[in-house]
């Protein structure tokens, strides 16, 4: 007899019950678990046959199933195989989307300045109110467990975590289950002490493993990340006179080759409630560098919670209409055109 899809998919099934409740599984159970729609009696004649194979036993008459461990260990392969060729995807598809990205917003923040004949800017994405999505523990030898923690925007963080204690395949996987079982959707604000003092009571002996655990993924869901700023069009500051003069064009100079002085424009800027986007004229710019000029900011969304800024700066003169419409425009194609990948 050989591990066909239905024989494997039945296994999962007995093992993600007996997981949960402890107890022998029985067929009419199973049939309630699985996608196969099959009956209680063909259940019954594939766990005969998996028994046989030595994947589950009988603890005795008349009772359910339970795992063996060769059927642990078919499971546990099974699931870290697909766990890993999932993360694995996933960070090849970040890395995709992120060249992409980046080189996308480089080509707006061009077009923009070309467009206006103004500076222009743009911020990459970063992600707001970040969300666990999901955790996967695995072993890199006796003394170390590599935790892969995907946040919301499917933004992957690795944390290399210390222990004292070898964990087996079967620890591992209960210990897989119980975090992403209590933690998945959460942001930082919901885990609270006495999540984790009920997550470590679940957890035994191990309680010391999960503490340092969620220690690592509430370091990951607050951890800040270098703001990005791509900027084009600096030069056309110098096509208006009351710009062009040493010490307005020192200013703004200074301004944009300072990435924080960038990031501090944009990112206190608040974006109109109706349209997205805000207007900032002369002095009601915070940075004294951008008070003889106008700043006009937009926000785009690309879901996820992954949002970012777009600026276009020019004289107290600028065309705003033209300026506001550009934005709207290129705010727009932004949030559509990434969503729809």
């Amino acid at each position: 007899m050989e591990m066909d899809e239905r024989k494997t998919k039945i296994l999962q099934a007995i093992i993600r019950n007996y997981l949960e409740t402890g107890e022998p599984v029985g067929s009419r159970t199973i049939s309630k678990y699985t996608d196969l729609n099959l009956s209680s009696a063909t259940i019954r004649n594939e766990m005969a046959d998996l028994e046989e194979m030595g994947y589950i036993v009988q603890p005795h008459t008349s009772a359910g199933r339970i795992p063996s461990d060769k059927g642990y260990r078919f499971y546990v392969d099974t699931l870290m195989e697909a766990k890993e060729r999932e993360v694995a995807d996933m960070k090849d598809m970040l890395l995709e989307r992120q060249d992409r990205l980046e080189d996308m917003l480089k080509s707006v923040v061009k077009i923009l300045a070309k467009d206006t004949q103004y500076a222009t800017m743009i911020t990459a994405p970063m992600t707001h109110l970040n969300k666990l999505k999901f955790i996967q523990l695995s072993r890199v030898d006796s003394n170390h467990l590599l935790a892969v923690v995907v946040i919301e925007g499917n933004m992957i963080r690795n944390r290399m975590i210390e222990v004292s204690e070898e964990i087996d395949d079967e620890t591992m996987l209960k210990l897989n289950m119980l975090l992403n079982t209590q933690l998945n959707g959460l942001a930082i604000e919901e885990i609270n002490l006495s999540m984790v003092a009920k997550l470590k009571q679940q957890a035994g002996i191990h309680s010391g493993v999960i503490g340092d655990v969620i220690d690592e993924v509430v370091e990951t869901l607050s951890e800040d990340k270098d703001l990005e700023v791509y900027t084009s069009g600096t030069n056309n500051i110098f096509k208006y006179p009351e710009l062009a003069d040493n010490e307005s064009a020192r200013k703004l100079i200074t301004a944009f080759e300072e990435k924080e002085v960038l990031g501090d424009i944009i990112q206190n800027s608040e974006p109109g409630e109706e349209t997205g986007i805000q207007v900032y004229i002369g002095g009601e710019n915070a940075n004294t560098n951008m008070q003889d000029c106008s700043v006009v900011t937009a926000t785009y969304d690309l879901g996820d919670g992954m949002k970012g800024t777009i600026g276009i700066v020019g004289p107290r003169r600028m065309d705003y209409d033209k300026v506001v419409g550009t934005l709207k425009s290129i705010k727009t194609k932004l949030d559509d055109l990434y969503r729809k990948e």
